[in-house]
């Protein structure tokens, strides 16, 4: 009794310590940059901070991120059920060839991967002479930035889906194949149902990632103000301007964007453990 009420003080003790480390931690490194965006966004006033916002080339960035985005995360999200589903529930050659090639985004800098499809549709690189004679244009315009985006986000969804569908097995569907259950129907009763806050999960980190790139896109987009710009390009050139409201204006928007993605995937998490308690 007496060894447990002396050790008792110094774990609360410690606790204190670890919380107050942490929050120090995230009021460096969250809070103060975020009340710093705002105080600049706000610098002006709020007529100023709209007027920021409500420029063309400005409105061109947000479209053209939005845009990107809905492109982007369909197709991600596609590929990441397929592949998950490849992963967990077959055995096949290649199989960890597949998964390496997963991973590859996480290894490979987003500038690097913005070079690498220069130098294939680009002017100069591969296929550029036949996309020059077809009249098609990849780097420097929409699906330049399309691609660069497709590359670095790939993994959220397929890497949320494939421990999760691991863990479940395929006890499931070999027992809808026993009944006589085709491809699509098994999937769709019996796949989806299980996995749809790890798919919800994953689509929103995949979101969050496209609508926030900008090493590849910088590369893959030419700068070009009004019709290659995205919100974080967008931002970066108005702050070379030294135009920090447009800057900080621009960016309290992705950084909404971000608040926004926090608050729905903790919604999810808290959803998903209430769930798994039920």
């Amino acid at each position: 009794m007496l060894r447990g009420t002396h050790k008792r003080p110094s774990s609360k003790v410690a606790r204190a310590v670890l919380v107050a480390v942490s929050l120090a931690f995230l009021a460096l490194i969250l809070v103060v940059p975020v009340v710093s965006v705002l105080g600049y966004a706000f610098s002006r006033g709020f007529d100023a901070y709209l007027a920021a916002l409500r420029t063309p080339d400005t409105i061109a960035a947000i479209r053209l991120t939005l845009i990107t985005a809905a492109i982007v995360v369909p197709l991600n999200t596609v590929f990441g059920v397929a592949a998950a589903w490849a992963i967990a529930k077959f055995d096949f050659r290649g199989k960890q060839a597949l998964i390496t090639l997963i991973d590859l985004p996480f290894s490979v800098s987003p500038v690097i991967a913005g070079l690498m499809f220069v130098l294939l549709f680009g002017s100069q690189g591969w296929f550029g002479p036949v996309l020059r004679d077809s009249d098609i244009q990849i780097v420097f315009a929409l699906p330049g930035i399309v691609l660069g985006t497709l590359f670095v986000t790939f993994p959220y969804v397929a890497r949320e889906l494939v421990p999760i569908m691991q863990l479940q097995g395929r006890e499931a569907e070999e027992a809808a194949v026993g009944l006589g259950a085709g491809g699509w129907t098994i999937f769709f009763r019996v796949t989806l149902p299980s996995i749809r806050l790890g798919l919800l999960y994953g689509v929103i980190l995949c979101n969050a990632r496209a609508m926030g790139e900008f090493g590849a896109v910088a590369v893959l987009s030419g700068h070009i103000r009004g019709l290659t710009t995205t919100m974080p390009l967008q931002a970066q050139v108005l702050y070379d301007e030294y135009d920090l409201v447009g800057a900080f204006g621009v960016a309290s928007l992705l950084m909404s964007l971000a608040l926004v993605t926090l608050l729905v995937k903790t919604a999810v998490e808290a959803f998903g453990a209430r769930r798994r308690r039920a």
